[in-house]
């Protein structure tokens, strides 16, 4: 009996399946790429809408009033 015949599908499929696991693995590294830098631009919106609040908070003059808000509650809680 010739075992090449069977060697040949086997390589095969062998080789099929390396080569998607490898096309899955680029698509991966390629999602994550895009998501850190998705998280990133995120990060500075946030950051920059945070800014934006409290130029506003300044600017309608409750800025203090909020902050001694916030020292009271922490105050409360540590009693």
């Amino acid at each position: 009996m010739d075992t090449r015949g069977r060697e040949a599908p086997g390589a095969a499929l062998r080789s099929a399946a390396e080569n998607l696991l490898q096309e899955l693995q680029e698509h991966f590294q390629a999602l994550t790429a895009t998501l850190n830098l998705r998280m990133e631009e995120m990060g500075s919106r946030i950051e920059d809408l945070q800014k934006n609040v409290n130029d506003l908070m300044v600017q309608a003059g409750i800025e203090d009033s909020i902050k001694e808000q916030m020292v009271e509650l922490e105050v409360s809680k540590a009693v």
